[in-house]
């Protein structure tokens, strides 16, 4: 069967206009979601997660940290790296967007870091963190997988490491990660934090609220 045949001959009628796109499915987002339950600062930041998974509930699942989308997007003014657990995250976050040309790094593929799980007796991506050290002080960190990776940064943390300007917890699964981010949510170490309650997370959305922190929505670039 032809795409004629399939369509009467008149092909399939869709809205093909990248800013039209962007405008509808924002206005749609703003219609459904319930955001004045958020800070106006992070509002974008929600929009760019609803747009991300389709899930306008999100607002209510939100947890952060006072001034943390302001905090988290000075930093990124300023240069800092963003550092993700996974390959996905990085590759979700729109680069030419970052403001400082800020670099985004992703130790997971590390030659030694099999081994190196091996012997910490953990996941490749907990063991990955420990390459983010000489990274920490004043990044981003986004994490959109793994809870193992979540929770071994605030071992870190509470054992010296630098602390990062913000993190943004976005662990998914049915083991451990609405743990890992209680855990971040919990934390009495000062770290500004956005993250996801429960099991709902992901690299798109990790590399959604570090592209609406960077750059904001795509309609105010229009």
């Amino acid at each position: 069967m032809t795409l004629d045949d399939a369509t009467g001959g008149e092909g399939y009628d869709y809205e093909k206009d990248p800013a039209a796109i962007y405008r509808q499915s924002f206005s749609i987002v703003r219609s459904e979601a319930e955001l004045d339950v958020l800070p106006p600062a992070l509002q974008p930041v929600a929009i760019r997660l609803i747009h991300a998974c389709g899930m306008t509930d999100i607002p209510h699942d939100l947890m952060w940290s006072d001034e943390v989308a302001e905090t988290a997007h000075d930093a990124l003014m300023r240069g800092a790296p963003v550092l993700c657990d996974v390959e996905m995250v990085v590759h979700g976050i729109i680069q030419r967007h970052l403001p400082a040309n800020n670099r985004v790094i992703c130790t997971l593929n590390h030659d030694d870091v099999p081994e190196l799980a091996q012997r910490m007796g953990t996941t490749r991506s907990a063991a990955a963190v420990e390459h983010w050290r000489e990274h920490l002080e004043g990044s981003v960190v986004a994490i959109g997988n793994a809870p193992t990776a979540l929770f071994h940064l605030l071992e870190m943390i509470t054992s010296g490491a630098p602390k990062p300007a913000a993190i943004l917890g976005f662990s998914v699964g049915f083991v451990g990660a609405a743990e890992s981010k209680d855990a971040l949510a919990a934390n009495a170490l000062d770290l500004p934090f956005l993250a996801l309650k429960g099991r709902r997370g992901g690299s798109a959305i990790a590399a959604a609220a570090v592209n609406a922190l960077a750059a904001g929505l795509p309609e105010e670039r229009i």
